[in-house]
């Protein structure tokens, strides 16, 4: 199985996922910023202190995936394209205003950390370069492509965010306690998921669509493929477990000499929409931690068994109030949420001890022995008395080094973020001595075409054969 990139940046191969290659085609510039000592004062743009204060005090829009399609399919119209970029403008300014006032939150002394400092440069960077989008609406197609440019250059400037941030509180461990860091990163991460699907969405519309290159405003013909730019409406979580199986299966062949097999049962044709990524970094994670303990508990050969269960009954009391409709071009969508898929990881791996279960959803913990640390090229001083070292050192000391099968130090607590992003979630049920079982759920939309009602017909002076290709065009899968 060929190499893959670093797990943090989330780059799995899939068909039609926005890759390292397009947005760098698209980056006008990559951060590479000296550090600062204080850097309120940015060298990458002038942002005053009230700028910040007025947009982190408004509250941060609930990203669902029902704003991500909204738009409708591939090839969208000039103006449809108009109006994604408009939507992100009116969301990721106040995303990292929030941001960056979180990190001037934190201690001077934290702050003042390289690292830190490195990231906190960054977003200002970010905020600098969509201020001035902000005062205007995107109206044409030039605008637009520069605005993509800027989006592809958000993406490229945050990608490794996650180790560098790792690394600053390493540093900076005696001065803020592992609760505060903890809940500084899972803010942080969260919202960064968020923020960083808003603007590779938008890089991938604008990639399958790109009607400037024609020099006019209406689509092409729809295509067949399941994708809204980086949400697949057709989504199998089997052959998604399969991908992680044998990437997960390499790893622990390379380090044990065995590998577990994976038995999948259940509804194994069921599919969603959600986002691929997502799927595979929180499946990657979850079958590393069952193929190592069930190898390191002498039970390579039991399986471990992967159950998918569609959820049948909503779980939300406004599910059925939820349904939306979207119009924008050509494409008129009705969005409805659904109650998704459970999955169910189950493996003879002897289970958690009760000592460790209640750390497992913290940053600041991991099963890494110090030979493993090691092993991923970290120096620092990770012993600690019960062998166990902190996840920072994981993070920051792996180096985008992915075939260690001990994790990141951070797959199970990001993975619930991940899940949690669009109203699923992760619980896991230990039976200390025999085995453990991790219990999935994810949610997903239902996207269904509008019957346009007469009304609407005569309005806009729609002929049948205009009504006939907008319900084609709204047909999803």
């Amino acid at each position: 199985m060929a190499a893959r990139p670093a797990i943090w940046q989330l780059q799995f191969f899939r068909p039609a996922r926005l890759g390292k290659r397009s947005v760098r085609k698209y980056a006008t510039t990559t951060s590479n910023s000296p550090a600062q000592t204080w850097p309120h004062q940015s060298q990458f743009g002038n942002i005053h202190d009230d700028q910040v204060a007025r947009l982190a005090a408004q509250p941060l829009h609930s990203l669902a995936l029902a704003d991500l399609v909204r738009h409708g399919r591939p090839p969208l119209s000039a103006e449809a394209l108009f109006a994604s970029a408009n939507f992100i403008l009116s969301l990721l300014p106040i995303r990292l205003a929030h941001r960056i006032q979180a990190l001037r939150n934190l201690p001077f002394i934290v702050v003042s950390n390289p690292h830190i400092a490195r990231i906190y440069n960054n977003y200002v960077h970010s905020l600098s370069t969509l201020l001035p989008y902000q005062e205007r609406r995107i109206t044409n197609l030039q605008d637009e492509i520069q605005f993509t440019e800027v989006m592809a250059d958000l993406v490229q400037t945050h990608s490794n965010t996650i180790p560098i941030l790792a690394r600053g509180f390493l540093e900076c461990r005696k001065y803020i306690s592992a609760g505060d860091v903890t809940r500084f990163l899972d803010e942080h991460l969260r919202t960064r998921i968020g923020t960083r699907l808003i603007a590779e969405q938008h890089i991938a519309l604008h990639l399958s669509s790109q009607p400037h290159n024609r020099g006019v405003s209406t689509p092409q013909e729809p295509g067949h493929s399941s994708y809204i730019g980086v949400i697949d409406t057709a989504l199998r979580p089997a052959e998604i477990i399969r991908d992680c199986e044998a990437f997960v299966g390499e790893i622990c062949e390379l380090k044990y000499g065995v590998r577990p097999t994976v038995v999948i049962n259940g509804q194994q044709d069921t599919s969603l929409t959600h986002v691929p990524t997502h799927l595979e970094y929180i499946i990657t994670e979850l079958l590393k931690n069952a193929f190592r303990a069930t190898v390191e508990n002498g039970k390579e050969k039991e399986p471990v068994v992967i159950t998918i269960a569609a959820s049948n009954n909503p779980d939300t009391p406004s599910a059925s109030s939820a349904t939306k409709s979207f119009h924008s071009g050509t494409h008129l969508l009705d969005v409805a949420s659904i109650p998704g898929i459970t999955i169910r990881i189950r493996d003879r791996g002897g289970g958690i001890s009760p000592e460790v279960l209640p750390s497992i959803w913290a940053y600041s913990f991991t099963t890494f022995a110090d030979d493993d640390v090691r092993e991923m090229g970290n120096n620092s001083n990770t012993g600690t008395a019960n062998g166990n070292t902190d996840a920072l050192n994981a993070i920051s000391g792996a180096g985008g080094d992915a075939s260690s099968l001990a994790g990141l130090g951070y797959g199970l607590p990001l993975g619930r973020a991940y899940a949690e992003h669009f109203g699923g979630g992760i619980q896991v049920q230990s039976l200390w001595g025999w085995g453990t079982d991790v219990y999935l759920e994810l949610k997903g939309l239902a996207l269904q075409p509008v019957v346009v009602p007469e009304v609407l017909r005569r309005e806009h002076n729609l002929t049948q054969d205009e009504l006939e290709n907008l319900a084609a065009q709204a047909v999803l899968g």
